[in-house]
């Protein structure tokens, strides 16, 4: 088994290795979200253009029907009840408006629906909580390596030792 930088897992890695490893998490990272953010505003413009897609059908239907169905509805109607030809056309008149409120209302839900998701401020704020969390990362201190005349006699003395 190995770590993501393909060093044996256990083995101390270098702080470069380390960085580069941090890097390439942290890019992978934001490129999901950024994939993620894609995915949910696709969602989002879906569902808007089923929502404005319903209201169109609503007005079609109440445009393009109204004279052909109200005609057609308002004879049917007159010749099976007898009664006035003016009210036989708003019986006509108010069965349109009825299956326009239904195509409306199919409408409305469907832009309630892409109006609370809430998809691309979702991951919009998870973006902005890793950029704080690495603003408040501080690196972590490296011990002063002893200066040059410090080390000069335990080298003579290692040379020494090693060489009796």
């Amino acid at each position: 088994m190995s770590a993501p930088d393909g060093s044996p897992v256990g083995a101390e890695r270098s702080i470069g290795q380390l960085f580069a490893s941090a890097t390439t998490e942290l890019s992978a990272l934001v490129h999901d979200e950024i994939a993620l953010a894609r995915a949910q505003l696709k969602q989002d413009v879906k569902r808007g253009a089923t929502s404005g897609g319903a209201f169109t059908g609503a007005g079609a239907v109440l445009v393009f029907s109204l004279p052909m169905l109200n005609f057609a509805l308002a004879y049917g109607i007159r010749t099976w009840s007898d009664w006035n030809l003016a009210i036989c056309f708003l019986l006509s008149f108010a069965a349109n408006v009825l299956v326009a409120a239904v195509l409306a209302l199919i409408g409305v839900t469907f832009a309630k629906k892409a109006k609370k998701s809430q998809g691309p401020q979702k991951v919009a704020a998870s973006m902005k909580e890793t950029a704080g969390v690495l603003q408040k990362a501080k690196p972590h201190p490296r011990p002063e390596p002893p200066a040059i005349e410090d080390r000069a006699p335990a080298a003579i003395e290692a040379v020494a030792r090693s060489s009796s």
